[in-house]
């Protein structure tokens, strides 16, 4: 498959047919990274940062994990009372 670069204000596009973006799952606002090699470019997602917020989002009282005993506190990580 071929594509075209095009001007568009200051910069140059490249347009990617919707097959091909969904086939490779991209999305409008996803982040990509662009690898640039001596007479070619790459362009990969960028790799996905996750948030705690969404991360906590996913506790379920199903999945979550019961408190695991380690025995008694040794070192610095008692803190004195």
């Amino acid at each position: 498959m071929t594509g075209t670069i095009q001007k568009w204000g200051n910069s140059l596009t490249l347009r990617i047919p919707l097959a091909v973006a969904k086939q490779i799952h991209f999305q409008e606002g996803d982040a990509v990274v662009f690898k640039v090699g001596p007479s070619d470019l790459t362009v990969r997602a960028a790799p996905k940062r996750l948030k705690l917020d969404d991360l906590l989002d996913k506790v379920t009282p199903e999945n979550l994990h019961p408190a695991t005993d380690w025995g008694a506190d040794v070192g610095r990580e008692v803190c004195p009372t």
